[in-house]
């Protein structure tokens, strides 16, 4: 069943119908929260919330646009208020050596699809508008025009937000600049 369908399902009142679309994005959204939060609770109240607003919303979705795109944008809007919210939280948990030193390899919960804890730990200390264009392009495989819908920046910001992201994630990583810092997968590249 198509994310079309099963979207009409859910506005018809079939409760099992969302059920399928969150089983379906659960494990994405969990490792983009994930990353751009750098822990593991506020990514699943992060990744709660934003599946009670997609349900919540649900009437208001445009059939024109994909489910997973406008997942995302919720989610992204999300993380980005959780961000904002704890603010000089986040600092110090990318300055603070200990957490850096303890950042969780491969954190309970979904697959990361990128469990390198020196990516997990440099990726935290990124800009979080350049993390977030980096995971969205190379975890998620989205295409630039699919990012600039979802975050609502445009594709000549999100490209150089990815390359200066990619820059300064060599750096950290300690990689020579021909090296990417993901494969073709998202997972990090030897």
């Amino acid at each position: 069943m198509t994310d079309a369908e099963l979207v009409v399902r859910t506005r018809t009142g079939d409760p099992e119908a969302f059920g399928t679309l969150v089983s379906r994005y659960y494990d994405a959204c969990w490792r983009f929260a994930y990353h751009m939060l750098g822990e593991r609770a506020d990514a699943e109240d992060v990744v709660q919330e934003s599946f009670l607003r997609a349900y919540l919303a649900i009437a208001r979705y445009d059939e024109r646009d994909q489910f997973r795109g406008w997942l995302f944008r919720i989610l992204t809007n999300q993380c980005r208020n959780a961000l904002t919210s704890r603010g000089r939280r986040t600092r110090r948990f990318v300055q603070d050596d200990i957490a850096l030193e303890t950042a969780p390899a491969a954190p309970p919960g979904p697959a990361t699809g990128m469990e390198d804890a020196a990516l997990v730990r440099a990726l935290a200390q990124l800009d979080p508008a350049q993390r977030e264009a980096l995971l969205l392009k190379y975890a998620e495989g989205l295409e630039y025009s699919e990012m600039s819908a979802m975050t609502g920046a445009g594709e000549s910001a999100l490209k150089m937000r990815v390359k200066r992201g990619s820059e300064r994630l060599r750096v950290l990583l300690g990689r020579s600049l021909e090296d990417p810092p993901f494969g073709s997968s998202g997972e990090p590249s030897a």
